[in-house]
């Protein structure tokens, strides 16, 4: 999945070591307070346990089964703690793992399959999949309101194409906004495939949102790993 990132997209840029630190941040916090949590019930029932064992009546003593009960609630308390101190350590090491990972893309240039596109006045790069047989790829462009602002015919004898700006009929240039690639792909006049295009971004963010690693591009769009492929830019 790809989104437009509204912040960037308005000039504010979020940094790496922001954007991953606040993440990690929140999920510390979260898991220390599970922990904490737990650990004071621990430490209650211990307690609770050990004064009504030392202040039973000698000729009233416990019940041997209510005792058992209490000890299996003690045991499963710890089992509790344990398995939270080793989620912590797991998710400690799937973050160090994404750091990791994420390292590698920070400053590669990449294709981004995005319906979407925020244009600032620079052309726009991008590629798309062909994957079916035609002579003929039209391209349009509308702007946030659905209006049309160009369409055109793709070169065929390039796989990378741009988009500068131009507006229909005009001489000046689409002002800055968000705009909607849709690429149609036509066989002797005959349309047989609509594609959306893969916009050259360079990764500049990395961050995680649900456990799940996500990058930031120089052209405003977020997205996963499973939606990045790395190009060439000459």
């Amino acid at each position: 999945m790809t989104d437009i990132n509204p912040a960037t997209a308005t000039g504010t840029s979020t940094t790496t070591g922001a954007t991953t630190s606040a993440s990690a941040n929140s999920t510390d916090s979260d898991a220390a307070f599970s922990t904490t949590t737990i650990g004071e019930d621990f430490n209650t029932f211990l307690q609770l346990l050990t004064a009504q064992i030392q202040n039973q009546d000698p000729l009233a003593p416990m019940d041997s089964t209510q005792f058992v009960d209490q000890l299996a609630t003690f045991s499963s308390l710890e089992q509790q703690v344990e398995t939270n101190q080793t989620l912590e350590s797991i998710a400690s090491m799937i973050g160090d793992l994404h750091s990791s990972l994420g390292s590698e893309w920070l400053g590669q240039d990449v294709a981004v399959r995005s319906q979407y596109v925020a244009y600032e006045g620079a052309p726009i790069q991008f590629e798309f999949d062909q994957g079916v047989d035609y002579d003929r790829a039209v391209l349009t462009v509308t702007d946030s309101q659905n209006n049309p602002v160009w369409q055109g015919d793709l070169d065929n004898a390039q796989t990378r194409h741009t988009w500068d700006g131009n507006v229909l009929g005009e001489s000046t240039q689409a002002p800055n906004g968000i705009y909607s690639f849709q690429i149609d792909l036509y066989k002797d006049g005959v349309p047989v495939a609509t594609r959306q295009p893969d916009i050259i971004s360079r990764v500049t963010a990395l961050g995680t949102e649900n456990g799940q690693l996500k990058f930031g591009t120089d052209t405003h769009l977020t997205t996963d790993l499973n939606n990045l492929r790395k190009v060439t830019v000459n």
